[in-house]
């Protein structure tokens, strides 16, 4: 790699790390009284994917050790956002789906949230952000890949 291409790989990824600390820190706070952010996205992948996974599964999809997402879904348990059942297929297993109360606790999440997204995406311009996209999913597909 030349000097150039470092600086330039250096700038991105400072960029991208700076963005996700203030979205981080800005989603968090409008977040309903109780939720984190951890919370809303794992309620928002299960109600999207409309079907169940199990622990292992979730925390391969979020990047996380089994035990923070043990440490998740048994805080969305308590707050009885998540029905967890044993696998009928092998009882050593679990499996996990939203329910009613976790989908209603996810809209409001959304709803509290969707206003300062669409307001950064409006400033930015939806064209200038539909560009970017492309080059942020190649971005997360390699550093899934690797």
């Amino acid at each position: 790699m030349s000097e150039r291409t470092d600086s330039l790989a250096v700038a991105l990824f400072s960029e991208i790390f700076t963005v996700d600390q203030l979205a981080r820190n800005r989603l968090s706070r409008a977040m309903p009284r109780g939720m984190e952010l951890s919370h809303f996205a794992v309620l928002n992948h299960l109600a999207r994917l409309e079907e169940e996974r199990s622990p292992a599964q979730l925390a391969q999809s979020f990047q996380v050790t089994r035990a923070a997402m043990s440490n998740t879904l048994a805080k969305l348990e308590w707050a009885g956002h998540i029905h967890v059942r044993p696998d009928w297929e092998d009882a050593r297993r679990k499996r996990v789906s939203v329910s009613p109360a976790g989908r209603k606790a996810r809209d409001a999440a959304l709803q509290a949230i969707a206003p300062i997204v669409a307001q950064v995406v409006e400033e930015i311009g939806p064209e200038r952000v539909r560009a970017a996209l492309p080059v942020l999913r190649e971005l997360r597909e390699r550093l899934g890949a690797g």
